[in-house]
This record gives structure tokens, C-alpha cells and sequence, in this order.
């Protein structure tokens, strides 16, 4: 739990369950755990070994940081928090490795009640879309083992084409999954949009050497150094 104990968290989701915003409510969550360390691997469970139901508050990765958000913005206390990010880390809830949500649009994919996709309204004609096969390499091997490959139509916004007018479209708390052109993935790295006024920030858990934390970066350099954006938003 790191510096949170249940009665501070579940203080902290009551006071954010005020605000009826959904990406706003986002924020305000997300914002006390800036400085949180990252690590890898925190979760448990893989081919060989059984999963384990994981919450680990004192060290996230990018996924995993965004997988607490979005249960706590969903709950007011610490067992429905518990509940929440079953349903939302394994599809139906159904905790092992083989049900986990491991790629950035399983999400949405399985979690249509409350996110949603909207790349193609934010992009519009700049939109593009291309079939993969999660989890299938170029050489026909697999990321994770295990895990079938399953074929899937991702949109994605080209960072080139990011203009002013589809950032006006963006809103605080939409998801951010940046795209990945290799065979098998459909974003390398995942993170929060936050908008302060006129600066605009990309909310996540940076791997990098240098800072290995929870950080707000600026989104627009962040995302022009990357091939392109998937945005998903949550839904009331």
C-alpha cells in the first residue's frame, strides 16, 4: 500500500466520488500519486504460475497505474476498489493470467460500459486503421507465452497529423495509448491526458532511467516523438 492505508484511500475515493466528471474525478486521483515509483512486474501470474489478485500502491508500471485509477474513480470504498479492478484488470472478472487485459484496446474491448474508444472521433479523415494480431511477433512467435494471438482492427492517430483542432477535442482524463508500429502490440506505453489551463500533460509512469516515477510530462513533445495516439474515454 506504500504510504496509503484503507482508511486514507477510502477517504480519498469518497472526497473524489464529489466530483461528477468522470475525467476530472480522474485527475484528482491521479494527481496524488505523482512521485509514485515504477517498477515492473509487480503483478503475479504468468504461463507457469498461478495469478494472484495484486494491489500494489507503492510502486506502478504504466498499465498498472492507470488500472487503479480507473477503479478507484469507479468506487467509495476499499472491497468495491477490490472488485472494481478485478472487472477491470480480468475479463469478467475471472482472475488468471489467460483472462488479464495485458494489451491497451483488451480495455475497451471488455470494458465497453464504462470506456470507451474514441480515436476515430477525435482524428476523423486523419484516422487510420490496421489489423493485427495481438500478441503474434513478426517471426510467428508469441510476447506472451501462453496467450493466443488474437486478431484485432486498431485506429490509431498518426503523431504527424495531430493538429490543434483534434487536441481540442481531448478532454482530462482520457486514456492515452501510444501506438506501437511493431507486429503483435497495439501501444507501447499507456498514460492519462491532463489539461491545466493552456499547458497540456501526458500523466504516467515513466520507465526511463532518469525518472522511474509517476510524472506529467508535455504531451504534445511526448506524443510527436512517438508514431501516433489511441484515446479511450471513460464513460459516467
Amino acid at each position: 500500500m506504500g504510504q496509503w492505508s484503507v482508511e486514507i484511500l477510502e477517504s480519498l475515493m469518497k472526497e473524489a466520488g464529489s466530483i461528477n466528471d468522470p475525467g476530472e474525478r480522474i485527475d484528482f486521483l491521479s494527481r496524488r500519486f505523482l512521485g509514485t515509483m515504477y517498477r515492473e512486474y509487480t503483478l503475479i501470474g504468468d504461463q507457469k504460475r498461478e495469478e494472484v489478485p495484486v494491489v500494489n500502491l507503492e510502486a506502478v508500471d504504466c498499465f498498472t497505474f492507470i488500472d487503479y485509477m480507473e477503479a478507484m474513480r469507479l468506487s467509495s470504498s476499499f472491497p468495491e476498489f477490490s472488485e472494481s479492478l478485478k472487472k477491470i484488470r480480468y475479463r469478467g472478472g475471472v482472475v488468471s493470467f489467460e483472462n488479464r487485459n495485458h494489451f491497451f484496446t483488451d480495455w475497451v474491448e471488455f470494458n465497453r460500459d464504462h470506456i470507451g474508444d474514441i480515436t476515430g472521433a477525435v482524428g476523423l479523415r486523419k484516422t487510420r486503421k490496421v489489423l493485427k494480431a495481438l500478441n503474434q511477433k513478426e517471426n510467428g512467435t508469441c510476447f506472451l507465452p501462453g496467450i493466443g494471438p488474437v486478431r484485432r482492427e486498431i485506429e490509431y492517430i498518426p503523431s504527424s497529423s495531430l493538429d490543434n483542432q483534434m487536441v481540442g477535442r481531448l478532454k482530462t482524463g482520457d486514456y492515452i495509448g501510444i501506438y506501437s508500429e511493431l507486429d503483435g502490440l497495439d501501444a507501447s506505453h499507456v498514460g492519462i491526458f491532463i489539461r491545466m489551463g493552456r499547458s497540456l500533460f501526458l500523466r504516467h509512469a515513466s520507465s526511463k532511467k532518469e525518472i522511474r516515477q509517476v510524472v506529467d510530462q508535455d504531451f504534445m513533445e511526448y506524443a510527436r516523438n512517438n508514431p501516433g495516439i489511441i484515446i479511450l474515454r471513460p464513460k459516467r
